[in-house]
């Protein structure tokens, strides 16, 4: 069974197109014209052994707000899409990891129900030209229309930029245990209810 989808989202704001191939092996095709993002975005990919086409157009005259938000926006879709009526997946997925003096933890599950906790201390506004902010922006978009619950600590750290690449690697690494089929539970909803 395929598991890949195409979403093209296009607003007054952003056009954007993300292809995903959740059995993939990591290989990515990004432009949206925020370096820093696309370095994040391709962790995402890498870690996630997830095949990721992101095409964007924003108005990057204003800021990056309406691109990455967006983003997120259509990745969740194209998630949601390629991992279908969730049968036979694992659900679940969790992943610690490190870098130099920055942690993380993500723990995602594939619900139905969108929630994002979010526990991240950057310990600066800025990475480059880049606003932390808009990494929550991200996320909440993508959990919005994936319908996950995504739980996202940064347990320790001292760079942003460590901080924020930890988050985006161990979100890649649960995405990719919790998309991944359960040879034990072929074909079967993962959830008392039959149905997420």
């Amino acid at each position: 069974m395929s598991r890949i989808a195409e979403v093209v989202r296009n607003t007054a704001e952003t056009k954007i197109r993300v292809v995903v191939n959740l059995d993939g092996s990591g290989q990515s095709k990004l432009a949206t014209g925020i370096g820093f993002f696309d370095h994040m975005l391709d962790q995402i990919a890498r870690h996630g052994a997830i095949d990721l086409t992101v095409e964007a157009e924003g108005d990057l005259h204003i800021d990056g707000h309406h691109t990455v938000e967006d983003v997120g926006i259509t990745l969740g879709q194209a998630v949601a899409r390629a991992v279908g009526d969730r049968k036979g997946i694992r659900r679940y997925g969790q992943a610690y990891v490190p870098l130099d003096e920055a942690l993380s933890r993500v723990v995602i599950d594939f619900s139905g129900r969108p929630g994002l906790i979010w526990q991240v201390p950057f310990t600066r506004a800025m990475i480059g030209v880049f606003d932390v902010d808009l990494v929550h922006e991200f996320f909440q978009g993508f959990v919005n229309h994936a319908l996950v619950t995504l739980h996202v600590d940064n347990l320790r750290g001292e760079n942003a930029h460590h901080q924020c690449e930890t988050v985006f690697k161990a979100f890649a690494r649960a995405l990719r245990v919790a998309a991944e089929a359960d040879p034990r539970a072929a074909g079967v909803v993962p959830s008392t209810k039959g149905i997420l």
